[in-house]
C-alpha cells in the first residue's frame, strides 16, 4: 500500500484543529488502498492548542506532532514538518481550512496519473477582495520577474511525489521559499483550481510584515531583476541630471541677466535623487540579508518534544 504523508503548520489554531484532522481521516476512508501519516508542527501556541494536538495523538498513532521550543515563523516551521515526512507522496496544507482537505482526493487521483507536483491554484477566493487583488498582482509580478517560470495564485498547497521531497532536501534552504522551490525543481506539474475558503474559527496570525517578508523572500530567492533595476536606474537618472545641467548652462548663458537659476529646482532635486537612493540601498540590504541568513545557517526550528514519531 502506498503511504500518503500530510503536513501542516499550527500556531493557536485551537478551533480548527479537530475538525481539520476529522476531514482528513474522513478523506482517507475514501481511499481504502493508502496508508496516512498526519504531521503537524506546532510553533508554540499559547491556547489551548497543544493540549488538543495531545489528545488527538493519543487515539491516533499516525497522528505525528512536533512541538516547537519557540515561534519559528510560518515558513521555516512547516517547512521542517516537511522534512520529516516518509511517505510516497507529501500533501501541504495549512490547518486553518481555508485549503479544503477534501482537495486530496483530487491530487492523488493526478498523482496516480502520472504528475509528480499537484498544485492547488486559487484563480478564486472568498477572502478579503482588495487583499486577493493584491496577492494575485504579486504573483504575476513575481512570475514576470523570476529567473524560473513561477506558478500563478500558488501558496504551496498541493500534492509532491516522493522524488520531489528528495530534491527539496538537497537545497538545505535555512529560510526556503517554497513554492519558487516547486517551480525551479521541475518535475512533471499540474494546476488544479480550487476556491479559498473564509476562516471558521480564530484569526490570521499574518500581518503587513509578515506578508512584506515572504513576497521579498520571493523576488531575493528568484529574480536579480531589483538589482539590476538599480544600476539601470542610477545610469538614466546620471544622464537626465547632465541633461538638465546642460540645459540650464545654456540657459544662463543666452538670458545672463533674465534667468534665475532658483532654489526649487535644486531642493526637490535633492530630495529625489535621495529617495531614490534610500529605496536600492534597502533593495541591495534585502539581498545581503538573505546572504546574511544563508551565512549563519542557523537550524530550520528546534524542538522541544516530538509524539508519535
Amino acid at each position: 500500500m502506498k503511504k500518503v504523508s500530510v503536513i501542516s503548520g499550527c500556531y493557536n489554531e485551537e478551533g480548527n484543529l479537530r475538525e481539520f484532522y476529522d476531514r482528513i481521516v474522513a478523506v482517507f476512508r475514501q481511499l481504502p488502498g493508502y496508508t496516512y501519516e498526519i504531521i503537524l508542527a506546532d510553533n508554540c501556541s499559547t491556547d489551548r492548542s497543544r493540549e488538543i494536538l495531545r489528545e488527538i495523538a493519543a487515539k491516533d498513532p499516525q497522528f505525528k506532532v512536533i512541538m516547537n521550543a519557540n515561534n519559528f515563523g510560518p515558513i521555516r516551521s512547516p517547512y521542517n514538518a516537511l522534512l520529516q515526512a516518509t511517505g510516497d507522496a507529501v500533501v501541504v496544507l495549512f490547518s486553518d481550512l481555508q485549503e479544503p482537505p477534501e482537495m486530496i482526493l483530487e491530487f492523488v487521483k493526478q498523482w496516480e496519473s502520472g504528475y509528480q507536483v499537484v498544485c492547488g491554484v486559487k484563480p478564486t477566493s472568498r477572502e478579503n477582495p482588495l487583499m486577493f487583488q493584491v496577492r494575485r498582482f504579486y504573483y504575476w509580478l513575481l512570475s514576470s520577474c523570476s529567473d524560473t517560470p513561477q506558478v500563478r495564485n500558488f501558496t504551496g498547497f498541493g500534492l509532491y511525489d516522493r522524488k520531489v521531497i528528495d530534491a527539496v532536501k538537497r537545497f538545505n534552504e535555512p529560510y526556503p521559499y517554497f513554492r519558487g522551490l516547486v517551480s525551479e525543481i521541475g518535475f512533471r506539474r499540474i494546476e488544479v483550481p480550487f476556491v479559498h475558503a473564509v476562516r471558521k474559527h480564530g484569526k490570521t496570525n499574518n500581518n503587513f510584515f509578515s506578508l512584506y517578508d515572504v513576497a521579498m523572500l520571493g523576488f531575493v530567492n528568484h529574480t536579480k531583476l531589483p538589482l539590476r533595476m538599480a544600476a539601470f536606474a542610477g545610469f538614466l537618472l546620471a544622464f537626465l541630471s547632465l541633461l538638465v545641467a546642460v540645459g540650464y548652462f545654456i540657459g544662463k548663458l543666452i538670458f545672463w541677466k533674465t534667468f534665475n537659476l532658483g532654489l526649487a529646482p535644486i531642493v526637490i532635486g535633492l530630495f529625489f535623487f535621495s529617495s531614490v537612493q534610500l529605496i536600492f540601498i534597502g533593495v541591495i540590504g534585502e539581498y545581503i540579508g538573505a546572504i546574511w541568513t544563508q551565512v549563519k545557517n542557523k537550524p530550520l526550528v528546534i524542538e522541544d518534544e516530538r509524539i508519535n514519531f
